[in-house]
């Protein structure tokens, strides 16, 4: 494969797709796409975590499934937020459990992993509505499940990064909640992208440009809706009073230059942003711990800068 040397279980994975004659995700029908993650998905032997269950709180639109992990640790817990990937497409609670569990334990805090609506059934901004209601809800409400609604934090992975950043962009809009920091891993942030490594050569069986491109154009009924910045939270005019960010990315990835991009102007507008790019990693590595040893390295880099956020000032 031409262009960066990836990591030698990186190389081992993409093989296996190749040999297990898997096709590119831009070349699925949603339904394909559904079914083939749902082939992927592998037998769980879950991290235990104190506390875990289901329930449903209010959205604009009706109700918006949520999953609670409670680790065993001081109360009041601080709360991350969390949003899956799945190009705003796929995606489910069941993907990320794993990630969920081990960032609740490791951090330790509370992980509120939010069920949001997927498109193209239900387009931007449905699924971000449901994002930031939750939030919102646990910011008035959290206190009822021996949460602490000062510490919280927002955080996802690939379109669950662009949902977080998006958060962030409505909590300041709408004069709360207050947010201590902004877990992006590998976010998508502008729809017209044009960056350097948009046109990098990938194997057709890891994510690439048409990929990225599959998923805009499921996520916006309207082409029109990537100007938006709660689309594309690069577009923001003003980055002035955002929370602090870590932002993760891949360093084969064709959306690593946008989150490079976006910890930047953080920092230009005097937000305390930190960036740390995984060199060899692949989009989609963060949740894979089982598989990639990045992964486990990242989600650790997660947890110590979630405990930095929600240290007591």
């Amino acid at each position: 494969m031409a262009g960066r040397p990836l990591d030698p279980q990186v190389e081992a994975y993409r093989r296996e797709r190749h040999a297990a004659g898997v096709r590119p995700l831009h070349e699925l029908s949603v339904a394909e796409a559904r079914e083939a993650e749902l082939s992927e998905l592998q037998p769980a032997f879950p991290e235990p975590v104190a506390q875990v269950f289901d329930r449903t709180l209010p959205g604009i639109e009706g109700g918006v499934p949520v999953r609670f992990y409670l680790p065993e640790a001081a109360r009041p817990l601080p709360v991350l937020v969390y949003l899956f990937g799945g190009g705003w497409v796929l995606g489910s609670l069941e993907a990320v459990d794993p990630v969920c569990r081990r960032l609740a334990n490791a951090t330790p805090c509370a992980v509120v992993s939010v069920g949001y609506r997927r498109a193209p059934e239900h387009p931007f901004p449905a699924g971000l509505e449901d994002c930031y209601a939750t939030a919102r809800w646990v910011a008035e409400h959290g206190a009822e499940l021996g949460l602490d609604p000062d510490r919280l934090a927002v955080g996802g992975a690939s379109a669950g990064g662009n949902l977080a950043a998006a958060v962030a962009l409505l909590a300041r809009e709408r004069a709360g909640p207050e947010i201590a920091l902004q877990l992006l891993v590998y976010p998508p942030l502008d729809q017209r992208a044009d960056t350097p490594s948009m046109h990098e050569t990938l194997d057709p069986l890891l994510f690439g440009r048409k990929d990225l491109e599959w998923c805009w154009s499921h996520y916006l009924a309207d082409p029109e809706d990537g100007d938006n910045p709660l689309a594309s939270p690069l577009r923001a005019r003003d980055f002035r009073g955002l929370p602090a960010a870590l932002v993760i990315t891949a360093g084969i990835d064709p959306l690593r230059d946008q989150g490079e991009v976006y910890a930047s102007r953080l920092t230009e507008a005097g937000v305390s942003s930190e960036h740390v790019r995984f060199e060899g990693a692949v989009h989609g590595f963060f949740s894979n711990a089982g598989r990639f040893d990045a992964a486990a390295e990242a989600q650790a880099l997660a947890a110590s800068a979630l405990r930095r956020a929600f240290r007591p000032t």
